[in-house]
Formats: C-alpha cells, sequence, structure tokens
C-alpha cells in the first residue's frame, strides 16, 4: 500500500506551497535588490551600475549556459530579439533614474501595472479578444494610474514620467516575450544583460565613479542576486499554476514600502498608496479572469473530446 504522503494529489499540494514559497522568496530578493540600486544610484551612474551589474551577472549566467549546453548562436526572429532587449535596457535605466529622486514604493506602484498595460496592449498587438469584465478591470487598472500619478502642474514631476514610462517599456518587454516563448529562457536572459552591458558601456565613462571595495562588492551583488531572483521566479511558474503563485508578486509593493522607510525613511503619500491599492485589485482580477476562461477552455476542449466505444 503507498504511503499517504506520496499520494498525487499531495505532490501537488507540496508544488504549490514550494512554488508559493519560491515566488515570495524571489520577490523579496526583487525588493532588496531595488533598495542596494537605490542606494548605489546616489553615487554612481546609472550607465555605471548598469556596466557593472551586467558583468556580475555574466559571470554567473555563461557557466550556467555552458552547463545546461544551450546554444551560442544567433536566435530566430533576430529583429525581435533586438527590440525587446532595446526595451529592457531602456525599462531598467528608467527605473534606476526613477528611484534616484522618487521613493521606492511610488517607482514599483508605477510598475505594477505593467500586467494593466499588457492586457490593453494584447489587443493590439497579439489580437486577443477582451471582454466586458476584461475591459473593466483594465480601466480601473489606469484609473489607479491616475491616482497614483494625480497629473497636475504641481504634482506632475520629470522623474513621475520617467517611472511612468518605464513601466510602459516593461509591459512591451512582457508583450514580446511573450511572442518568443519558444526561445530558451537563457538566451533571453543573456539578451537582457548585454543590452544594459551594452549601454553602461557607453554611458559609464561619461561619468565615472571609482567605486570603493564595499560599493563594489555591493554592485557586482546586484547582478547575481537579480539572476537568482529571475531563477527562483521561473521555477515558481514551472512548478506551480501562474494562476496561483502570480498574485503573490504584488507583495512586491509591501516590500518596497517597508524597506523603504527603514533604509531611506521614505513616507509613502495617502494617494500612492489609495492607487496602489487599485492597481494591485485590477491586477489580481485579471488574473482570475485569465484563470476562468482557461478553466472554461479546458472544459470546452473535454465536450469536444470523442467518446470511444467500450470494447
Amino acid at each position: 500500500m503507498s504511503h499517504p504522503g506520496s499520494s498525487p494529489a499531495h505532490k501537488v499540494r507540496s508544488g504549490v506551497l514550494v512554488g508559493i514559497g519560491l515566488m515570495l522568496l524571489g520577490v523579496f530578493m526583487f525588493a532588496m535588490n531595488d533598495v542596494m540600486g537605490k542606494w548605489l544610484v546616489a553615487t554612481y551612474s546609472v550607465g555605471q551600475v548598469l556596466l557593472l551589474r551586467s558583468v556580475a551577472a555574466l559571470m554567473v549566467l555563461l557557466p550556467l549556459m555552458r552547463r545546461q549546453k544551450v546554444p551560442f548562436e544567433i536566435p530566430p526572429q533576430p529583429g525581435l530579439h533586438l527590440v525587446r532587449i532595446t526595451l529592457s535596457t531602456l525599462e531598467v535605466a528608467c527605473f534606476y533614474w526613477a528611484v534616484t529622486y522618487l521613493p521606492l514604493a511610488d517607482v514599483m506602484t508605477y510598475y505594477l501595472a505593467g500586467p494593466i498595460y499588457v492586457a490593453a496592449f494584447a489587443a493590439f498587438w497579439l489580437g486577443e479578444k477582451i471582454d466586458k469584465p476584461r475591459m473593466l478591470a483594465i480601466a480601473c487598472g489606469f484609473v489607479g494610474v491616475l491616482i497614483a500619478l494625480r497629473p497636475s502642474s504641481a504634482t506632475l514631476s520629470l522623474p513621475a514620467l520617467i517611472a511612468l514610462a518605464g513601466s510602459l517599456f516593461y509591459s512591451l518587454l512582457m508583450i514580446t516575450t511573450r511572442k518568443l516563448r519558444e526561445t530558451h529562457d537563457a538566451t533571453l536572459v543573456l539578451g537582457q544583460i548585454l543590452g544594459a552591458l551594452i549601454f553602461g558601456l557607453i554611458a559609464a565613462p561619461l561619468a565615472w565613479v571609482t567605486p570603493s571595495p564595499l560599493d563594489l562588492a555591493g554592485l557586482f551583488l546586484l547582478g547575481i542576486v537579480s539572476m537568482a531572483a529571475h531563477v527562483c521566479v521561473n521555477r515558481s511558474l514551472k512548478i506551480a499554476p501562474a494562476s496561483v503563485v502570480a498574485p503573490y508578486q504584488y507583495t512586491l509593493i509591501v516590500w518596497a514600502i517597508v524597506l523603504g522607510y527603514l533604509f531611506f525613511g521614505d513616507v509613502v503619500g495617502f494617494w500612492t498608496l489609495v492607487g496602489a491599492a487599485v492597481i494591485c485589485g485590477a491586477g489580481l482580477a485579471l488574473l482570475l479572469l485569465e484563470r476562468e476562461a482557461a478553466r472554461r477552455g479546458r472544459e470546452a476542449k473535454d465536450i469536444e473530446k470523442p467518446v470511444l466505444p467500450e470494447a
């Protein structure tokens, strides 16, 4: 007789719990990475931070790609890959530029709207149909962005616009990633790192500051922690359903508020909190709608399956 702990249902539950744990760990590491990045861009230029961060990430990624025998070659659809690399570089540059001037939680609020933009852009770029519930969730998400941004002559600053532009680049990056879903994960990450490296090689000499040993370690750690966080999130999505683990990405705003206050004394404004809550609610609604649509799709396929006569 099999042990109860080895039942398929138990294994599924264990996989889900491990997936949730990995997602929470990955999000926490991203938050700590953002804190380190905000601390470092107070002294070093965005170009220098991206240059040294990319060098460290390559030192970790290249041996992993060799061990997994990932081919080092130009992938199919090179033009789209170039667009994706450009979007990735612009997104990360905007993020570090924005956190130089804004509280971490403010910037993260704009970036959490990424899934809202993806759902809106998917209708135009990927030809996906949007029903009324999704349209309502997308509209609520945009309202949340407007609440957090508070567009007026008194509150609309250049750093806020940079953060908003970065979140738009991030959403377009996710769209292009969906179009390149057949490409190996390591190849996609390598392209992003190389794009940031090239940007750093061009921009870093314009405002180079020789880092102290402690700061150099921090700059290298920035790339290594980012790589580890990506591994945790990707692994989480592979061992547990995306609809289950994806909502835990919104814990990022909690860490941004807590860590921003502890390390930088940032106090988040009331309207930013309200906007963040609306954005997170809209994002969770979209996830639930996607989950329900996927369930109905599976049921429709089961109905369409022919019933074979018994022997």
